[in-house]
């Protein structure tokens, strides 16, 4: 199982040349993707040369999960995924559209136009479309973690996965 190629729709920090790319298919409501979240962050500030992308796979057939995808898809659109990212994880089951329309309000965006974009479900086929390119790509629970297209097999916690993306920057 290989992930699909870095594209311009990817959600990416860091450096686009970074010598190592780090990739997770995750989900907002998943419950390993939430304790995976601290870990992640970490192991990013601890390799500045990391280039990380996240790519949504919202299964749940229940809206609210998915809303949150498409909450962080409007806030992409205003150029804030990466703090509606940060938002979406720190408050895990807590994705109903009220609680979405605050987290866009407390990262600067404007209440009225999420809360339409929300109830229009303006991003849905977007995100349905990402997660049935998931499936594609034989990606059937998240987290998935990937470095430089090698799938990630090791337990997600900060030490094991730090000396992996190191060993990996050094060869890379």
């Amino acid at each position: 199982m290989k992930p699909t190629p870095i594209v311009t729709q990817d959600h990416v920090a860091g450096p686009n040349d970074g010598k190592v790319t780090l990739l997770e298919y995750g989900d907002f409501a998943c419950p390993f993707c939430v304790r995976a979240f601290p870990v992640i962050e970490r192991v990013r500030s601890e390799h500045p040369e990391c280039r990380f992308v996240f790519r949504h796979v919202a299964r749940s057939s229940h809206g609210f999960e998915k809303q949150a995808a498409e909450a962080s898809e409007f806030a992409a659109s205003k150029g804030r995924f990466w703090e509606m990212h940060r938002e979406l994880f720190s408050h895990p089951g807590q994705h109903e559209t009220d609680q979405l329309v605050a987290y866009a309000a407390a990262i600067g965006l404007d209440e009225n136009e999420c809360r339409a974009a929300l109830v229009e479900r303006r991003f849905a086929h977007y995100v349905h479309e990402l997660a049935a390119e998931a499936a594609r790509s034989g990606i059937i629970s998240t987290p998935a973690l990937f470095i430089d297209g090698g799938r990630f097999e090791d337990r997600i916690e900060t030490e094991i996965l730090s000396a992996a993306v190191a060993a990996r920057s050094r060869s890379g």
